[in-house]
């Protein structure tokens, strides 16, 4: 069994909650994986299983909560313009320091992969690949994409969204069991959300800020600070080995992602077959063997 070590450390004028998963049997050279959560806000619980990483390839697994949300400090009071990438890049950064990790992996996950590909294009050295997985690279095709597949659902779901996106109700329970059948079709197919899909979305909901005033009240109604957000001119920054991943029901949908493969030099993708936007929960095995074997191409070369 692999080994489990929680702790904090400072940032800004708080803390920011990690959790290292160490495997029992280390594999020579292969190095650690930084997990990047999405949301913003949503926490790493959904995001846990991949701590098996640790035991199926011989690597440490660092997941950790974002500043704002989960197990680490908390500032609904911030001034909205203080919730900005560049606050999660430094994040990221420290905590890399703090941990003194060296050359390592990252796989970001929806607002993970964007914001890993914002650590990308600075180029901040030590990372020897990267895995964006069901992220977009603007959230303008990310509105378009969810545009697309609205017009999908049924006509009453459609009725309900929009009624009360416009009146400003988005919290009525109409609203919120529309938004559930959009979820079911194209975040997790998994029925009932799994349960750490549901602690995640919990302790978003019920405290909201980060998630909120970046993003907007669901997935697909994008009205916050990120809501002119896009990579895509930047991409050509990127000198780290790319592995793209999404669902073939994703929320990101092909063309929301397609400019990480156009654009950065050498970039692979994938597409798993029936999954959607969760594809790390909906096909567990698969996901970590797909990601498992880019990991391991671009892990260090074992000493001789």
């Amino acid at each position: 069994m692999s080994r489990i070590t929680e702790s904090t450390m400072p940032f800004l004028d708080g803390e920011t909650w990690y959790r290292i998963t160490e495997p029992d049997h280390p594999v020579a050279g292969a190095l650690p994986l930084v997990v990047l959560h999405g949301g913003p806000g949503m926490a790493h619980d959904y995001l846990r299983n991949l701590e098996a990483f640790a035991d199926e390839t011989g690597r440490t697994v660092v997941h950790s909560d974002q500043f704002g949300c989960g197990r680490s400090s908390h500032r609904p009071d911030a001034p909205a313009d203080s919730w900005q990438p560049q606050l999660f890049v430094d994040e990221y950064r420290a905590l890399v320091a703090h941990l003194g990790l060296g050359d390592h992996h990252v796989l970001g996950q929806s607002w993970g992969g964007m914001l890993g590909s914002e650590i990308a294009v600075r180029r901040p050295g030590g990372i020897a690949s990267l895995s964006i997985c069901n992220s977009p690279a603007s959230m303008q095709l990310w509105v378009d994409g969810a545009a697309e597949l609205r017009a999908q659902l049924p006509a009453e779901v459609q009725d309900a969204l929009t009624r009360h996106e416009t009146a400003g109700t988005t919290d009525d329970p109409e609203y919120l069991a529309a938004t559930q059948v959009f979820y079911e079709r194209h975040v997790c197919r998994v029925v009932p959300m799994p349960a750490d899909f549901v602690a995640s979305e919990e302790q978003m909901e019920a405290e909201p800020t980060v998630y909120h005033t970046m993003n907007g009240p669901n997935e697909f109604h994008v009205i916050g600070s990120l809501r002119d957000w896009s990579v895509i001119d930047r991409l050509d920054q990127v000198d780290v080995p790319t592995l793209v991943v999404a669902g073939e029901h994703d929320e990101a949908t092909p063309a929301t992602w397609q400019p990480f493969v156009e654009r950065i030099a050498g970039a692979r993708q994938h597409v798993f077959p029936g999954a959607s936007h969760c594809t790390h929960l909906e096909q567990p095995e698969e996901f970590r063997r797909v990601i498992g074997a880019f990991l391991a191409e671009h892990d260090a070369q074992p000493p001789v």
